[in-house]
């Protein structure tokens, strides 16, 4: 993984501390899953017992898109299917689509990221989580990708661009 312009990033044993203007965030990668168009998901069970993933955008798709203009996330109760666009994310360079990495219902969004953009190139694995779903379908967790095959897309992507 690609440290932001302007810091460092150090690996050991698979956390990756990225030091920011504002300190060192620390982010166990490991625990995450990601999808081929550069979303992730972290999840986790509730007190209900119910599986809710928290879903952003990686550090690479934040990177590639620069500077951030303007973010537009679904309502609270919106069923989503996997492989589905949940919103959208506008650059100074493009308008992409963010897609569901699983099928669930918005419990969830980010209020704050949409006036604070800044917050996605800063902390993209943790302040910058974008929305949560009570998953629908657990199964479709074991297609996304782990750490080491997206950091291989990612390699190999860079690889096709160059």
């Amino acid at each position: 993984m690609r440290a932001p312009s302007g810091s460092v990033s150090v690996n050991l044993g698979g956390t990756d501390f990225f030091r920011f203007p504002l300190g060192v965030i620390n982010v166990q990668l490991s625990d995450y899953r990601f999808t081929t168009t550069h979303e992730w998901v972290r999840v986790a069970e509730n007190n209900q017992g119910e599986t809710i993933a928290t879903v952003g955008i990686t550090d690479h798709a934040v990177q590639a898109l620069a500077d951030l203009v303007f973010i537009e996330l679904p309502p609270i109760g919106k069923e989503l299917q996997a492989g589905e666009p949940f919103g959208q994310i506008e650059s100074v360079k493009a308008v992409s689509d963010l897609y569901t990495p699983v099928s669930g219902t918005v419990v969830e969004t980010n209020a704050t990221l949409g006036e604070r953009l800044e917050t996605l190139p800063d902390d993209p694995y943790q302040a910058g989580w974008m929305i949560r779903l009570r998953v629908s379908r657990p199964e479709e967790l074991e297609k996304l990708l782990d750490r080491s095959a997206y950091e291989k897309l990612c390699a190999e992507q860079a690889e096709a661009d160059h």
